[in-house]
């Protein structure tokens, strides 16, 4: 644990000044902190309400960098953490008018990370929450909201698609289906999507490619990801921006379409729906 906050994490920060480098070199060192209590309950919430707040706006894109380069940090708690913050980063990014070549360096960085992880880990014992599941999906909701164009909105339908396909022994937990479909319906939503179902087609393959036996735990987190997503695309989602405050229900535009594409993926584990 850092100096400052050695005696009273909550009083040595309301002393803190944002402006002081050190103060924020030692969050980022804190963020791989195995100290749950001091990453989740301290670092985490001030580092976030700095960067809402605009206190950090002056160096908001060093700081971006920094977090998108700890996706390769060794340590899964600063990786999981990083990605978390650097979804506030880019929708306070988004306000400011930051160049669009930074957010889309960050979402590389982020992409390569999130695609390849291999501890999914929800909650662990001596860690507290790791969540890269969770915390990725958030984070990709912060790129959706941050895309112009399609491809891009088509690039994150496929980087989702992706991590869900990847083969693993994890079962999602702890709600991780439905924050990965919350992301998705968010994606979906956008009004500058073109193509809604074309990302379905590996997964409906990859269903159809299924043998008899134990069910993998990829192929139950896809199936209960996609019916959450059913669930959101059929009533829409509202949009949180962190603060609390929540956006009027986003309805997919071609709510339709993608419903009857979700259905005929979970048609094939789910042969009873009509």
């Amino acid at each position: 644990m850092t100096s400052w906050a050695a005696a009273d994490p909550a009083t040595s920060w309301a002393a803190a000044d944002p402006a002081d480098r050190g103060i924020v070199d030692a969050l980022f060192e804190d963020l791989a902190s195995p100290d749950p209590t001091l990453r989740d309950d301290t670092v985490y919430p001030i580092f976030t309400r700095w960067v809402r707040e605009g206190s950090l706006d002056g160096s908001l894109t060093s700081i971006g960098d920094r977090l998108a380069a700890m996706h390769s940090h060794p340590e899964i708690q600063a990786r999981t953490f990083a990605t978390l913050i650097l979804g506030t980063v880019v929708r306070r990014g988004v306000e400011l008018g930051l160049p669009a070549t930074a957010i889309d360096r960050w979402r590389f960085a982020f992409g390569s990370w999130w695609s390849a992880e291999t501890d999914l880990r929800g909650y662990d014992s001596k860690l507290g929450w790791l969540h890269a599941i969770a915390h990725g999906a958030d984070t990709v909701r912060a790129f959706a909201l941050a895309a112009t164009t399609s491809a891009q909105l088509e690039s994150l339908l496929s980087l989702v698609r992706d991590r869900l396909l990847a083969p693993t022994d994890y079962l999602f937990a702890a709600a991780e289906d439905e924050r990965v479909a919350y992301a998705l319906a968010v994606i979906l939503s956008r009004p500058a999507l073109d193509d809604h179902v074309s990302w379905l087609g590996p997964i409906r393959a990859a269903f159809d490619a299924g043998e008899p036996g134990p069910v993998p735990a990829w192929v139950s987190n896809t199936q209960r990801t996609l019916n959450s997503l059913f669930v959101a695309i059929s009533r829409g989602v509202v949009v949180y921006d962190g603060t609390g405050s929540a956006s009027e229900p986003q309805i997919a535009s071609e709510r339709q379409v993608i419903l009857d594409g979700l259905a005929d993926v979970l048609r094939l584990p789910s042969y009873w729906l009509r």
